[in-house]
């Protein structure tokens, strides 16, 4: 018997091209099911776009219609080198004269040069925080509050560096740093906060030469001029500062900071001094228009983007007689008018009552014959209207418990708020678009697994027919070759 090798040479039918075709004929629900697929697709892309306009213009809405936001502030200095302000909460609306007499600084002492890693001696070093009460010294030394640091030199850590470090790792209210020069080298200590206050005082117990008040041994850093011992910086040396607070005067008051950072003295307002001044630095606080302006702008411009989107994506093409892929569609069409019929809303209880008393109107001309909807901005208007910003932000942010007469603000942001909640029209349409491409995805998988069971049954059924006619075929070789052979006999 003949072996069949491919389906078709048992019965000389073209199986192949059978079967294909037949395949085919199922598959063919893919075609409008993948373009249908593409359809959703654009439309979940232009949906994306969508809610991300209509959030930026929710973001916008909510600057406009929530009263506290209307009250931005700028903070000017007429002589920013000298004196700066920041605002730190919300500050009266007014004009401050400074002048600043003296500013803070940190007291510093210097020790007299030494060798370079010469040893220093062995002892503790007893450091104290607290206020000198005069400006040159000697004078007296009160401690302040915190206890004093005792540090402990032993002889393996009795250079100058090693001294420093150690003194920096005991977190004593000091800075210390190693100066080096051509001379050699210096002890320079300096207290780690501004301001009177934060003076200090070494003393020191030397187990050297056991003389505290010499200049031989660790003694040589002392710095305590009340008692004597004055070997850290010499006395009025320019080695030697003692701290003071910044001073100024505010309207003519006396203020003192131990810093050059006044915090306290006006509500909501920090001042800052940099240097002496010799005429009085004009400190002003005021309304930002220009910030109030940018937030109706960029009102404007989020509902501009948001406008040409739907315009774009439901127009309808009357030359190539085809529509945009939203055109007709319900959830679309319906934000589109909400939003075109809240632009031209009322607010009662106002002395504006629409968005075109302030300057901004919706354009005119017209696009592929539909009205292009977007808003224009008079900047001169809106200039004047801002003359009185009480009465443009009572127009954005007044109340009225009534969603048709409230501020338009506050309506904008319900309405779009209401477009981004879990059951608005935007998330509704995504969630509808989402299972529709669900659907589509079952569908298509469905035509594929019944076109491939199909094929699976064709193949089969020809491969049976092939066996089946070929030995037919070779049964009808045999009969024939048979009765050649029977007649050859028979002649």
């Amino acid at each position: 018997m003949a072996t069949i090798s491919s389906i078709g040479l048992g019965s000389g039918l073209k199986v192949e091209d059978i079967i294909t075709s037949l395949v085919g004929l199922e598959k063919a629900r893919l075609k409008p099911l993948a373009a249908e697929r593409a359809t959703l697709d654009t439309k979940v892309s232009t949906y994306a776009s969508i809610k991300s306009q209509v959030s930026a213009l929710n973001d916008a809405a909510v600057t406009l219609g929530t009263a506290a936001l209307w009250n931005p502030l700028t903070v000017s200095s007429s002589k920013t080198d000298s004196v700066t302000a920041a605002a730190v909460g919300v500050p009266a609306k007014a004009s401050y004269s400074v002048e600043v007499q003296q500013l803070a600084r940190a007291q510093t002492v210097a020790s007299t040069t030494q060798t370079k890693d010469a040893a220093m001696g062995t002892g503790t070093l007893s450091i104290t925080l607290g206020t000198w009460d005069a400006t040159t010294l000697p004078g007296s030394f009160t401690a302040g509050a915190a206890a004093a640091v005792d540090v402990d030199i032993l002889p393996t850590d009795n250079t100058l560096t090693k001294i420093a470090a150690a003194i920096n790792n005991a977190g004593a209210g000091v800075v210390a740093t190693v100066i080096t020069d051509s001379a050699g080298e210096r002890l320079s200590l300096r207290s780690s906060a501004t301001g009177e206050a934060a003076g200090f005082r070494v003393q020191v117990t030397d187990t050297g030469d056991g003389n505290n008040t010499d200049a031989n041994g660790l003694s040589r850093l002392a710095f305590d001029p009340e008692n004597g011992a004055v070997s850290m910086g010499a006395i009025n040396s320019a080695t030697t500062l003692l701290g003071q607070d910044a001073k100024a005067t505010l309207n003519g008051v006396a203020v003192q900071s131990s810093s050059n950072t006044f915090t306290g003295l006006v509500p909501g307002l920090n001042l800052t001094v940099a240097q002496v001044t010799t005429a009085p630095v004009v400190v002003t606080v005021a309304q930002d228009m220009a910030a109030i302006k940018k937030s109706i702008t960029n009102f404007v411009t989020a509902y501009n983007l948001l406008n040409a989107t739907l315009m774009e994506n439901t127009r309808y093409d009357p030359v190539k007689k085809v529509g945009a892929i939203l055109q007709g569609d319900t959830a679309t069409v319906t934000l589109s008018n909400g939003l075109r019929s809240l632009l031209g809303s009322t607010t009662a209880g106002a002395a504006y009552s629409r968005l075109s008393d302030l300057g901004i109107k919706i354009a005119t001309t017209v696009e592929a014959g539909q009205p292009d909807g977007r808003l224009v901005l008079d900047s001169a208007k809106v200039d004047d209207a801002l003359q009185d910003v009480d009465k443009v932000k009572t127009f954005f942010t007044i109340d009225n418990k009534d969603l048709a007469t409230n501020g338009f603000g506050l309506k904008l942001k319900t309405f779009t708020t209401g477009l981004l909640s879990s059951r608005g029209a935007v998330v509704a349409k995504q969630s509808a678009l989402s299972k529709s491409i669900d659907a589509n995805t079952d569908e298509q998988l469905k035509v594929t697994d019944r076109a491939d069971a199909v094929e699976a049954r064709l193949r089969k059924t020809y491969s049976a027919l092939d066996t089946k006619m070929g030995a037919l075929t070779a049964l009808s070789d045999y009969v024939t070759q048979q009765v050649a052979t029977w007649n050859k006999s028979t002649d």
